[in-house]
């Protein structure tokens, strides 16, 4: 009886071992059609987070990897922060529309999240990332139980305050990290 449980062992071991190998393997083999996926999913949604701009480019300023957005003359109307952080179940990856100057939030998408399913992956909802459009930059958001009083408050969804707090600290973060880069970039001209 003993020999048979130290033979399901191996087996559920090699099983484990090819499976892991083909995951490895699939991965290895899809990266690049994952990741031009996910840049013509960020070029797409440049005009939907930055009002009057048609086009994106990606950029560096600072040490910062950014979308410039572009209207239809070419003229920039706006930047587009890709942002990552962590969330309650995984990390979140997102992108923050702002105006020219990075003083205002112009808008909120997020490109990948694996919240709670009916409570943290709400932050996807068009209603909760609309409370985003507007807000400015400085001082820092937060997150407020129940309607938002100031400017800079979010309204955290009902059940899921960490998952808001999550999005709303990567939002800060990346923003302070942008207007920094761009404070370096024009103090060097």
């Amino acid at each position: 009886m003993k020999g048979n449980y130290i033979g399901q062992a191996w087996l559920v071991l090699a099983l484990a071992l090819c499976f892991g190998v083909a995951l490895a393997g699939v991965n290895t083999a899809l990266k690049a059609k994952i990741d031009a996926n996910k840049l013509a999913d960020t070029v797409g949604q440049i005009p939907n987070l930055v009002p009057g701009a048609s086009s994106g480019k990606a950029d560096f300023v600072g040490g910062e990897y950014v979308y410039r957005a572009f209207d239809a003359d070419g003229e920039q109307v706006g930047w587009v922060l890709p942002a990552m952080g962590q969330g309650f179940a995984d990390r979140i990856e997102l992108l923050v529309g702002l105006d020219n100057d990075a003083r205002k939030v112009t808008g909120l998408y997020i490109l990948y999240n694996q919240e709670t399913p009916g409570l943290g992956n709400k932050i996807v909802d068009l209603d909760w990332r609309g409370q985003f459009a507007g807000k400015p930059a400085e001082p820092a958001l937060a997150v407020i139980k129940g309607k938002a009083q100031k400017d800079n408050e979010v309204e955290a969804i009902t059940g899921a305050t960490i998952s808001s707090e999550s999005v709303v600290g990567i939002v800060n973060q990346g923003v302070a990290k942008l207007r920094a880069a761009l404070g370096e970039a024009n103090s060097v001209r």
